[in-house]
């Protein structure tokens, strides 16, 4: 019994704790779109600044891609498959563009602007993945 309650809590917990941080209109993530995430790998000595990621760096990044950028969340993790195991990620950024030319255009000119700031929240080398949205609801 405490073992359905505790699935039950943790899915709660995901759930709630993957609201986004920021984001502009989730309802505008659609079929089709999109989405660029970007994974910071947790481990021995690596560092993290949500604050600072949330409020200086992701801000800096949606107001250089304008209108270009439909959504963005944030996922601060809380622990791996289960609550006693550790995260394989101690953060993950998405942003969410129109097509692949929007995301080109938006990313293109202000990349090397985001990577010199990556020193200033994270010791972490982030990996970056580009998806398409199969599903959104």
């Amino acid at each position: 019994m405490h073992l359905k309650i505790s699935i039950v809590l943790l899915f709660l917990g995901s759930i709630w704790n993957n609201l986004p941080a920021q984001s502009h209109d989730m309802a505008s993530i659609k079929k089709g779109m999109i989405k660029m995430a970007i994974y910071y790998p947790a481990g021995e000595g690596k560092t993290f600044d949500m604050d600072y990621y949330v409020d200086k760096h992701m801000a800096m990044a949606a107001e250089l891609m304008g209108d270009a950028l439909k959504a963005m969340v944030i996922d601060k993790s809380l622990s791996g498959a289960t609550p006693e195991t550790d995260p394989p990620y101690v953060a993950v950024g998405y942003f969410y563009f129109d097509s692949m030319t929007a995301f080109q255009e938006a990313m293109g000119p202000i990349s090397p602007k985001l990577r010199e700031d990556v020193p200033n929240y994270t010791n972490i080398q982030p990996v970056i993945q580009i998806s398409e949205v199969v599903t959104a609801q």
